[in-house]
Protein backbone atom coordinates (compact mmCIF):
# COMPACT_ATOMS: atom_id res chain seq x y z
CA UNK A 1 0.00 0.00 0.00
CA UNK A 2 1.37 3.38 -1.00
CA UNK A 3 1.70 6.14 1.58
CA UNK A 4 -0.04 9.47 1.12
CA UNK A 5 3.40 11.05 0.58
CA UNK A 6 4.17 8.56 -2.21
CA UNK A 7 0.83 9.33 -3.88
CA UNK A 8 1.48 13.08 -3.64
CA UNK A 9 4.94 12.64 -5.14
CA UNK A 10 3.57 10.50 -7.98
CA UNK A 11 0.86 13.01 -8.82
CA UNK A 12 3.40 15.84 -8.79
CA UNK A 13 5.87 13.89 -10.93
CA UNK A 14 3.16 13.12 -13.53
CA UNK A 15 2.25 16.81 -13.73
CA UNK A 16 5.96 17.73 -13.98
CA UNK A 17 6.50 15.31 -16.89
CA UNK A 18 3.32 16.32 -18.72
CA UNK A 19 4.25 20.02 -18.44
CA UNK A 20 7.49 19.13 -20.25
CA UNK A 21 5.52 17.44 -23.05
CA UNK A 22 6.37 13.90 -21.99
CA UNK A 23 4.12 10.85 -21.92
CA UNK A 24 4.26 9.18 -18.51
CA UNK A 25 3.29 5.78 -17.08
CA UNK A 26 3.80 4.15 -13.71
CA UNK A 27 5.11 0.79 -12.55
CA UNK A 28 6.40 -0.49 -15.86
CA UNK A 29 7.82 -4.02 -15.92
CA UNK A 30 11.08 -4.26 -17.84
CA UNK A 31 12.14 -7.24 -19.94
CA UNK A 32 15.01 -9.59 -19.09
CA UNK A 33 14.40 -9.44 -15.33
CA UNK A 34 15.46 -5.77 -15.19
CA UNK A 35 12.81 -4.97 -12.58
CA UNK A 36 9.94 -2.51 -12.44
CA UNK A 37 10.41 1.20 -13.09
CA UNK A 38 8.32 3.28 -10.65
CA UNK A 39 7.66 5.92 -13.31
CA UNK A 40 8.76 5.99 -16.94
CA UNK A 41 8.50 8.99 -19.23
CA UNK A 42 8.99 9.37 -22.95
CA UNK A 43 9.90 12.55 -24.77
CA UNK A 44 10.00 12.68 -28.55
CA UNK A 45 12.77 15.07 -29.53
CA UNK A 46 12.55 17.39 -32.58
CA UNK A 47 14.63 14.90 -34.61
CA UNK A 48 11.95 12.25 -33.79
CA UNK A 49 14.34 10.31 -31.51
CA UNK A 50 12.96 8.91 -28.28
CA UNK A 51 14.35 10.01 -24.93
CA UNK A 52 13.45 7.72 -22.02
CA UNK A 53 13.61 8.78 -18.37
CA UNK A 54 13.25 6.47 -15.38
CA UNK A 55 12.23 7.68 -11.94
CA UNK A 56 12.51 5.80 -8.65
CA UNK A 57 10.46 7.34 -5.82
CA UNK A 58 11.74 6.86 -2.28
CA UNK A 59 10.07 8.38 0.78
CA UNK A 60 12.17 7.07 3.70
CA UNK A 61 15.73 5.96 4.32
CA UNK A 62 14.49 2.38 4.78
CA UNK A 63 12.69 2.64 1.43
CA UNK A 64 15.89 3.96 -0.17
CA UNK A 65 17.80 0.95 1.21
CA UNK A 66 15.12 -1.64 0.38
CA UNK A 67 16.05 -4.76 -1.53
CA UNK A 68 13.78 -3.76 -4.43
CA UNK A 69 15.71 -3.61 -7.67
CA UNK A 70 16.44 -0.12 -9.01
CA UNK A 71 15.53 -0.07 -12.69
CA UNK A 72 17.71 2.73 -13.96
CA UNK A 73 17.63 1.64 -17.59
CA UNK A 74 16.68 4.93 -19.32
CA UNK A 75 18.72 7.57 -21.08
CA UNK A 76 18.30 9.69 -17.94
CA UNK A 77 17.57 8.24 -14.50
CA UNK A 78 16.41 9.95 -11.32
CA UNK A 79 15.59 9.48 -7.69
CA UNK A 80 12.55 11.49 -6.61
CA UNK A 81 12.89 12.22 -2.90
CA UNK A 82 11.15 14.37 -0.32
CA UNK A 83 13.37 17.31 0.58
CA UNK A 84 14.07 16.02 4.11
CA UNK A 85 15.41 12.65 2.87
CA UNK A 86 18.05 13.90 0.45
CA UNK A 87 20.68 14.99 3.04
CA UNK A 88 20.46 11.52 4.63
CA UNK A 89 21.22 9.62 1.40
CA UNK A 90 23.01 12.11 -0.88
CA UNK A 91 26.42 10.47 -0.51
CA UNK A 92 24.97 7.11 -1.63
CA UNK A 93 23.58 8.33 -4.96
CA UNK A 94 25.73 7.40 -7.96
CA UNK A 95 27.16 10.28 -9.98
CA UNK A 96 25.12 9.48 -13.10
CA UNK A 97 21.76 9.43 -11.28
CA UNK A 98 19.83 12.69 -11.01
CA UNK A 99 17.76 13.85 -8.04
CA UNK A 100 14.43 15.67 -8.01
CA UNK A 101 13.34 16.96 -4.62
CA UNK A 102 9.66 17.05 -3.71
CA UNK A 103 8.22 19.95 -1.71
CA UNK A 104 4.54 19.97 -0.76
CA UNK A 105 2.42 23.08 -1.11
CA UNK A 106 0.95 24.52 2.06
CA UNK A 107 -2.27 25.16 0.14
CA UNK A 108 -2.48 22.31 -2.43
CA UNK A 109 -6.12 23.08 -3.25
CA UNK A 110 -4.90 26.24 -5.03
CA UNK A 111 -2.53 24.29 -7.31
CA UNK A 112 -2.83 21.65 -10.02
CA UNK A 113 -0.60 19.24 -8.05
CA UNK A 114 0.00 18.69 -4.32
CA UNK A 115 3.58 19.92 -4.57
CA UNK A 116 6.45 20.81 -6.85
CA UNK A 117 9.80 19.33 -7.85
CA UNK A 118 13.20 20.99 -7.83
CA UNK A 119 16.19 19.54 -9.68
CA UNK A 120 18.89 19.07 -7.06
CA UNK A 121 21.25 17.05 -9.24
CA UNK A 122 21.26 16.52 -13.00
CA UNK A 123 21.22 13.05 -14.45
CA UNK A 124 23.94 12.09 -16.90
CA UNK A 125 23.04 10.61 -20.27
CA UNK A 126 23.54 6.89 -20.66
CA UNK A 127 22.77 4.44 -23.42
CA UNK A 128 19.36 2.82 -23.15
CA UNK A 129 19.67 -0.51 -21.32
CA UNK A 130 16.81 -2.21 -23.22
CA UNK A 131 15.79 -2.40 -26.86
CA UNK A 132 13.43 0.38 -27.94
CA UNK A 133 9.93 -0.76 -28.86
Amino acid sequence: MKTSLTLEMEETLYAYCREKGEAVVEEVGMPDDLGIVDTLSLKIKPDQQFEWRCFELKVTKADFHSSAKLSFIGHYNYFVLPDFLYPKVASEIPDEIGVLLYYSYLDPENHSAPGYLVSEKKARYQDLQVAEP
